[in-house]
Parts: structure tokens; C-alpha cells; sequence
């Protein structure tokens, strides 16, 4: 039987990046899942359900527990996935910036998660996991928005595993560092010394690679599978040991 057979799962974000990562192992592992995002999916996705939903938008959050009742009846994971980064200054930003990122980054996952309590409870036990960051930790230049969502995502989800305890409901957060993706790869390959970028990129991970949206998906199956039945409130940094290693200026 497969980690997850029998059990159901919604994935904000779900059908890039690394919220592909996640559905693709989540269905590899034998769950069901309703993905919850603003375009169609991929053809991979085609076992998956899917849900035109905006998350900034606060009516997304009743319609995206709506439809996963609908389909299933009920929810045995969430994983609260989908977010927006942008690179402003305190100087550049303006409330309109702030508020949209609060939106999507820490709003979305309080409001869906409230939402999907009800179909949360009716089971043996459910598993929510928060999409954090190594941001949430450490702060790269011009991220003042993006890093104090994603401290706010780690902070709330040490709360929410003290509330929602008494539910049987965990709840954990994955810090992913670097993953690939298409954008972190123009990214990279935009540099003037493309070939040097990456070189250094690899350099600075004690385990001379990046990230992929896979890695990512593992620890997502194993934090929502019954192998994890006793970790709950945690935070996990995922990301090849670079926030372990102290950089040196040679």
C-alpha cells in the first residue's frame, strides 16, 4: 500500500514549481488531490481536481473548502503552497505592494485552514503543512515583504499545532532554500557571467547542487503520511545546508 493511499489532499499553488513537486509526489503516493490555483494544470496533473481560485481574494477561501466537500467530503492534508515574491525597498513599497503579499503569503493559509477545519476533523487525524522559507529566517536584499510573511507563516504554524492539537490535526512548515524552477533558472542565466552564477550558486550549498521540486514533494508525502503521526509544530529547513554554512569572503 502507498504512503498516502486513502487519503485526500489540497495543494494551493499546486501545478508549478514547487507546488508541482508536491502534487506529482502526492499523487505518486496514492493520495487524491484537489489543486487550487488561478490557471488550468498541466497535463501531469491529470489525475488531479483542480479549482479556478485567486487566492488574495478572500472569497477563494469558502469557495476552494466548498469544492474540496464537494469532491471528497472530506480532507486529510493541506498544504498551503502558493505565494508571490517581489523585490522592493522599504523606499519603493507602497500599502498596496504589503497588502497583497500579506494576502497570499499569511492570510490565505490562516483563512483556508480555518475553512477546511470542519473537513479537517471528521477523520482519524489530518496534517497541515505551511510552505515557509529560508526567508523566513535570513533576508536577502529588497525582501523586507516577502521575509516577514514567511517568519509569519513559521510563527503561525507553531500556533496553529498548539490549538489544533486537541483535533489530531498537525501542523508543520517546509523552508525550502533554492529550488529550481523556470524563473530561478533565467534568473541565473540572466547574470552577466552566466556559467560563474551558477558555479557560485552551487558553491554556496554543502552539497554542491540546488534544489528540486521534488525534494520538496518527499517531505511533504512524509509530513502528511503516518510515519510523521508525532511531529507536529515544527519547522524544516530543506535546503542543502546553506543556511549551516558561514560564507567566507575568499
Amino acid at each position: 500500500m502507498s504512503a498516502l493511499s486513502g487519503k485526500v489532499a489540497v495543494v494551493t499553488g499546486g501545478g508549478q514549481g514547487i507546488g508541482l513537486g508536491i502534487s506529482l509526489a502526492l499523487l505518486a503516493a496514492g493520495a487524491e488531490i484537489l489543486v487550487a490555483q488561478r490557471s488550468p494544470l498541466p497535463r501531469e496533473l491529470a489525475q488531479a481536481r483542480w479549482i479556478e481560485a485567486d487566492l488574495s481574494q478572500a472569497q477563494s477561501h469558502a469557495a476552494i473548502a466548498d469544492a474540496a466537500s464537494r469532491y471528497f467530503g472530506r480532507v486529510d492534508i493541506l498544504i498551503n503552497n502558493a505565494g508571490i515574491m517581489f523585490e522592493k525597498t522599504l523606499d519603493d513599497m507602497d500599502y498596496d505592494d504589503w497588502n497583497r503579499m500579506l494576502a497570499v503569503n499569511l492570510t490565505a493559509p490562516v483563512f483556508l485552514s480555518k475553512h477546511l477545519l470542519p473537513l479537517m476533523r471528521t477523520g482519524q487525524g489530518a496534517s497541515i503543512i505551511n510552505i515557509g522559507s529560508i526567508e523566513g529566517l535570513a533576508a536577502n536584499p529588497a525582501h523586507a515583504a516577502y521575509c516577514a510573511t514567511k517568519g509569519g507563516v513559521h510563527a503561525l504554524t507553531r500556533a496553529m499545532s498548539v490549538d489544533l492539537g486537541k483535533d489530531r490535526i498537525r501542523v508543520n512548515a517546509i523552508a525550502p532554500g533554492w529550488i529550481r524552477s523556470d524563473l530561478s533558472n533565467a534568473y541565473i542565466d540572466a547574470q552577466p557571467d552566466s556559467p560563474g552564477a551558477w558555479q557560485d550558486l552551487f558553491k554556496m550549498h554543502p552539497l554542491g547542487r540546488i534544489g528540486e521540486p521534488e525534494d520538496i514533494g518527499r517531505l511533504a508525502v512524509f509530513l502528511g503520511g503516518d510515519d510523521a503521526s508525532f511531529i507536529t509544530g515544527q519547522v524544516i529547513v530543506i535546503d542543502g545546508g546553506r543556511t549551516s554554512k558561514l560564507p567566507l569572503p575568499f
